[in-house]
Protein backbone atom coordinates (compact mmCIF):
# COMPACT_ATOMS: atom_id res chain seq x y z
CA UNK A 1 0.00 0.00 0.00
CA UNK A 2 1.05 3.57 -0.59
CA UNK A 3 -0.32 7.02 0.00
CA UNK A 4 -1.52 9.01 -3.00
CA UNK A 5 -0.67 12.67 -2.44
CA UNK A 6 -1.64 15.86 -4.19
CA UNK A 7 0.99 18.29 -5.44
CA UNK A 8 1.17 19.99 -2.02
CA UNK A 9 1.86 16.64 -0.34
CA UNK A 10 -1.58 16.30 1.25
CA UNK A 11 -2.79 12.70 1.53
CA UNK A 12 -5.64 12.05 -0.90
CA UNK A 13 -6.19 8.35 -0.29
CA UNK A 14 -4.46 5.05 0.33
CA UNK A 15 -3.77 2.93 -2.71
CA UNK A 16 -3.55 -0.84 -2.85
CA UNK A 17 -1.69 -2.07 -5.90
CA UNK A 18 -2.27 -5.32 -7.67
CA UNK A 19 0.24 -6.27 -10.39
CA UNK A 20 -0.37 -4.41 -13.64
CA UNK A 21 0.81 -5.91 -16.92
CA UNK A 22 1.37 -2.49 -18.47
CA UNK A 23 4.34 -0.28 -17.57
CA UNK A 24 1.89 2.63 -17.43
CA UNK A 25 1.44 3.93 -13.93
CA UNK A 26 -2.32 4.28 -13.88
CA UNK A 27 -2.36 5.93 -10.48
CA UNK A 28 -0.66 8.97 -11.97
CA UNK A 29 -3.30 9.31 -14.68
CA UNK A 30 -5.11 12.65 -14.29
CA UNK A 31 -8.50 10.92 -14.26
CA UNK A 32 -7.50 8.63 -11.36
CA UNK A 33 -5.97 11.52 -9.42
CA UNK A 34 -9.21 13.47 -9.98
CA UNK A 35 -11.21 10.61 -8.42
CA UNK A 36 -8.78 10.32 -5.49
CA UNK A 37 -9.02 14.06 -4.89
CA UNK A 38 -12.84 13.97 -5.05
CA UNK A 39 -12.96 11.09 -2.56
CA UNK A 40 -10.71 13.03 -0.19
CA UNK A 41 -12.82 16.19 -0.57
CA UNK A 42 -15.86 14.18 0.59
CA UNK A 43 -13.88 12.86 3.57
CA UNK A 44 -13.85 9.33 2.17
CA UNK A 45 -10.79 7.36 3.24
CA UNK A 46 -10.73 4.35 0.98
CA UNK A 47 -8.34 2.45 -1.23
CA UNK A 48 -8.18 2.75 -4.98
CA UNK A 49 -7.36 -0.71 -6.25
CA UNK A 50 -5.35 -1.17 -9.43
CA UNK A 51 -6.44 -4.31 -11.26
CA UNK A 52 -4.04 -6.48 -13.19
CA UNK A 53 -6.15 -6.37 -16.32
CA UNK A 54 -8.55 -3.83 -17.68
CA UNK A 55 -12.09 -4.17 -16.37
CA UNK A 56 -14.22 -2.56 -19.05
CA UNK A 57 -17.24 -4.65 -18.07
CA UNK A 58 -18.90 -5.52 -14.76
CA UNK A 59 -18.04 -9.19 -15.33
CA UNK A 60 -14.33 -8.42 -15.80
CA UNK A 61 -14.27 -6.25 -12.67
CA UNK A 62 -16.11 -8.84 -10.56
CA UNK A 63 -13.82 -11.63 -11.75
CA UNK A 64 -10.71 -9.57 -11.01
CA UNK A 65 -11.96 -8.76 -7.51
CA UNK A 66 -13.37 -12.22 -6.78
CA UNK A 67 -16.84 -10.86 -5.96
CA UNK A 68 -20.40 -11.28 -7.15
CA UNK A 69 -21.15 -9.29 -10.32
CA UNK A 70 -24.10 -7.69 -8.50
CA UNK A 71 -21.59 -5.87 -6.24
CA UNK A 72 -20.25 -3.85 -9.17
CA UNK A 73 -21.73 -0.36 -9.41
CA UNK A 74 -21.74 0.06 -13.18
CA UNK A 75 -21.57 3.69 -14.33
CA UNK A 76 -23.69 3.88 -17.46
CA UNK A 77 -24.13 7.15 -19.31
CA UNK A 78 -27.26 7.74 -21.36
CA UNK A 79 -28.65 10.51 -23.50
CA UNK A 80 -31.73 11.86 -21.73
CA UNK A 81 -34.19 13.13 -24.34
CA UNK A 82 -36.31 15.90 -22.84
CA UNK A 83 -39.78 16.65 -24.12
CA UNK A 84 -38.57 20.09 -25.27
CA UNK A 85 -36.05 18.42 -27.62
CA UNK A 86 -32.97 19.02 -25.47
CA UNK A 87 -30.59 16.15 -24.82
CA UNK A 88 -28.73 15.98 -21.51
CA UNK A 89 -26.45 13.32 -20.03
CA UNK A 90 -27.87 10.92 -17.46
CA UNK A 91 -25.71 8.69 -15.24
CA UNK A 92 -27.27 5.45 -14.04
CA UNK A 93 -25.33 3.55 -11.37
CA UNK A 94 -26.66 0.05 -11.67
CA UNK A 95 -25.78 -3.34 -10.28
CA UNK A 96 -23.53 -5.24 -12.66
CA UNK A 97 -26.15 -7.99 -12.62
CA UNK A 98 -28.80 -5.73 -14.16
CA UNK A 99 -29.66 -4.29 -17.53
CA UNK A 100 -31.19 -0.85 -17.28
CA UNK A 101 -34.84 -0.74 -18.32
CA UNK A 102 -34.66 2.47 -20.34
CA UNK A 103 -38.44 2.84 -20.57
CA UNK A 104 -38.83 2.49 -16.79
CA UNK A 105 -36.08 5.04 -16.10
CA UNK A 106 -37.41 7.48 -18.72
CA UNK A 107 -40.89 7.25 -17.16
CA UNK A 108 -39.47 7.70 -13.65
CA UNK A 109 -37.64 10.87 -14.68
CA UNK A 110 -40.46 12.10 -16.96
CA UNK A 111 -38.26 12.01 -20.06
CA UNK A 112 -39.31 11.46 -23.64
CA UNK A 113 -36.74 8.65 -23.85
CA UNK A 114 -33.22 7.67 -22.90
CA UNK A 115 -30.69 6.12 -25.24
CA UNK A 116 -27.17 4.79 -24.90
CA UNK A 117 -24.44 7.42 -25.25
CA UNK A 118 -21.51 7.02 -27.64
CA UNK A 119 -17.89 7.22 -26.39
CA UNK A 120 -17.48 10.86 -27.43
CA UNK A 121 -20.62 11.95 -25.56
CA UNK A 122 -19.47 10.02 -22.47
CA UNK A 123 -15.99 11.61 -22.47
CA UNK A 124 -17.36 15.09 -23.21
CA UNK A 125 -19.73 15.06 -20.25
CA UNK A 126 -17.86 12.93 -17.71
CA UNK A 127 -14.20 13.44 -18.57
CA UNK A 128 -13.75 9.66 -18.50
CA UNK A 129 -13.43 6.98 -21.15
CA UNK A 130 -15.97 4.17 -21.24
CA UNK A 131 -14.72 1.40 -18.96
CA UNK A 132 -13.37 3.86 -16.41
CA UNK A 133 -16.34 6.17 -15.77
CA UNK A 134 -16.31 6.97 -12.07
CA UNK A 135 -19.53 8.00 -10.32
CA UNK A 136 -17.74 11.11 -8.97
CA UNK A 137 -15.31 13.74 -10.24
CA UNK A 138 -17.35 14.20 -13.39
CA UNK A 139 -16.41 17.01 -15.76
CA UNK A 140 -19.91 18.51 -15.42
CA UNK A 141 -22.70 17.84 -12.89
CA UNK A 142 -24.91 15.08 -14.27
CA UNK A 143 -28.31 13.91 -13.11
CA UNK A 144 -27.71 10.54 -11.46
CA UNK A 145 -29.90 7.57 -10.59
CA UNK A 146 -28.62 4.87 -8.21
CA UNK A 147 -29.97 1.30 -8.45
CA UNK A 148 -31.62 0.35 -5.14
CA UNK A 149 -30.48 -3.26 -5.56
CA UNK A 150 -26.95 -2.11 -4.64
CA UNK A 151 -28.29 -1.57 -1.10
CA UNK A 152 -28.27 -5.35 -0.54
CA UNK A 153 -24.49 -5.27 -0.12
CA UNK A 154 -22.31 -3.75 2.58
CA UNK A 155 -19.67 -2.99 -0.05
CA UNK A 156 -19.93 -2.33 -3.75
CA UNK A 157 -17.15 -1.40 -6.17
CA UNK A 158 -17.10 1.49 -8.62
CA UNK A 159 -14.72 2.56 -11.37
CA UNK A 160 -12.03 5.01 -10.29
CA UNK A 161 -11.34 6.88 -13.52
CA UNK A 162 -9.44 4.25 -15.51
CA UNK A 163 -10.27 0.72 -16.77
CA UNK A 164 -7.64 -0.67 -14.36
CA UNK A 165 -8.90 1.11 -11.22
CA UNK A 166 -11.82 0.64 -8.84
CA UNK A 167 -12.71 1.69 -5.31
CA UNK A 168 -14.92 0.15 -2.63
CA UNK A 169 -17.90 2.12 -1.39
CA UNK A 170 -21.44 1.52 -0.18
CA UNK A 171 -24.89 2.22 -1.53
CA UNK A 172 -25.49 4.98 1.02
CA UNK A 173 -22.13 6.52 0.25
CA UNK A 174 -22.86 6.47 -3.50
CA UNK A 175 -26.08 8.37 -2.85
CA UNK A 176 -24.18 10.92 -0.74
CA UNK A 177 -21.25 11.31 -3.13
CA UNK A 178 -23.37 11.65 -6.27
CA UNK A 179 -26.49 13.35 -4.95
CA UNK A 180 -28.23 10.64 -6.93
CA UNK A 181 -31.84 9.55 -6.80
CA UNK A 182 -32.51 6.03 -5.51
CA UNK A 183 -34.60 3.98 -7.95
CA UNK A 184 -35.36 0.57 -9.34
CA UNK A 185 -33.73 0.64 -12.75
CA UNK A 186 -34.11 -2.94 -14.01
Amino acid sequence: MEQLLDRAGTRLTTVHRMPVASAENVLEQPSVRRVASALASFGVHTQITVLEGAARTARQAADALGIDIAQIANSLVFRAHRDDGRIRPLLVLTSGAHRVDTIKVADLLQLGAISRADPEFVREHTGFAIGGVAPIALRHPIETVVDVSLSRYDHVWAAAGHPHTVFPTSYDELLRLTGGQAAEVA
